[in-house]
């Protein structure tokens, strides 16, 4: 039974890794190389000019810096915002305060289609349109990083400890930032991952908010290479290559907290 599980597994990640793949060998392709049948996985030929290419058609290191900035600022709020309010209502009772929670916890099945048009009139009646801050605006707050940090890991910490905390005559802040928090570090860079995903791989909203090319982020600018009548799927790939870096880069280096917040779930 071990074997027959390790063996789907196997082939469940193979078929995930396969498209990436895919796109890193066409990366490398030249456009008649991708006519040719049977298809080859590895190239004929490295062809390096398409990542020159993606950087001659449009600044895409300024939409890397914009995705960039997007996506590292929203990590921070996200975490930030979400161990607080996690750190509320897991521990904390007040009149009406798992009401606010499940009303919170409501606006993440509601599909972003339905409130995005009048999210953008707000945005528009601030005048925050054509500008960063509109951007990045509804990525600082998450109801499901709210609800992992409140369900999943707040609640595991003993009471009888903040009390003792209390007691003792440490304030609120000073037990939030001194005791809660560093227990912490694996949810919130688990978090901070997710956040960082879901920010740097957004392409409705800032094509609705932004029309200035200067703030395009990633995405934006990938979308560039398709016309009405073709895609330059060679240098397109190239760029989604670029793009994918950083996240593997955070992945990289925080793949022990992710794995350990896992593990911490699963976990009394």
């Amino acid at each position: 039974m071990t074997a027959l599980r390790m063996l789907l597994l196997t082939l469940g990640a193979i078929l995930m890794v396969i498209p990436f793949l895919w796109m890193v060998s066409t990366a490398f392709k030249t456009p008649p190389e991708l006519n040719i049948y049977p298809p080859s996985f590895i190239p004929q030929q490295f062809n390096f000019d398409n990542f020159v290419a993606v950087f001659e058609t449009a600044p895409f290191h300024l939409y890397f810096f914009n995705s960039l900035r997007m996506a590292v600022f929203s990590a921070l709020a996200i975490v930030f915002t979400s161990v607080i309010a996690g750190y509320i209502f897991a521990k904390f009772r007040y009149y009406g305060l798992a009401f606010i929670f499940s009303l919170l916890l409501a606006t993440a099945i509601v599909p972003f289609e339905i409130y995005m048009i009048p999210l953008y009139l707000q945005m528009q009646s601030l005048d925050l349109l054509n500008k960063f801050s509109g951007l990045v605006l509804p990525y600082l707050v998450m109801s499901f990083g709210i609800f992992f940090m409140r369900q999943n890991v707040i609640q595991q910490i003993p009471d009888e400890i903040l009390e003792s905390a209390r007691v003792d005559g440490a304030s609120e802040w000073r037990i939030f930032f001194q005791l809660v928090v560093p227990l912490l570090v694996a949810p919130m860079s688990a978090l901070g991952i997710f956040a960082f995903i879901e920010a740097w791989n957004a392409f409705v909203w800032p094509l609705l908010v932004v029309g200035d090319k200067s703030l395009f982020t990633m995405e934006l600018g990938l979308a560039m290479f398709q016309s009405s009548f073709s895609i330059d799927m060679t240098v397109m790939s190239a760029g989604s290559v670029i793009s994918v870096i950083p996240i593997l880069i955070v992945f990289i280096f925080l793949r022990r907290h992710i794995i350990q917040s896992i593990s911490m779930t699963g976990s009394k």
